[in-house]
């Protein structure tokens, strides 16, 4: 991936997008990325890709608080009907 400066960007660099990509997705549609959507399939596969390395105890540590934050969010936002 290349960044607006047009040099390439770092791991974390691209992993603080797809956060922030996340997080702006979901206090936008009120909701959490939907299984049921292609276009959400790449988030919720972020997601669930870093839950799954969080558990395993191999995410870096400075991701690890963010993305305890990102979880709450979504917890919130859980079985959320879409069209209320």
């Amino acid at each position: 991936m290349v960044n607006d400066k047009g040099t390439t960007m770092t791991q974390d660099e691209r992993w603080m997008e797809r956060y922030k990509e996340v997080i702006n997705f979901i206090k936008t549609n009120h909701r959490n990325p939907s299984k049921h959507r292609i276009e959400e399939h790449d988030m919720l596969n972020w997601v669930k890709a870093n839950r799954k390395a969080m558990n395993a105890g191999k995410m870096k540590l400075e991701r690890v608080e963010r993305f305890k934050e990102l979880l709450a969010l979504m917890e919130q936002y859980r079985r959320k009907n879409q069209y209320e």
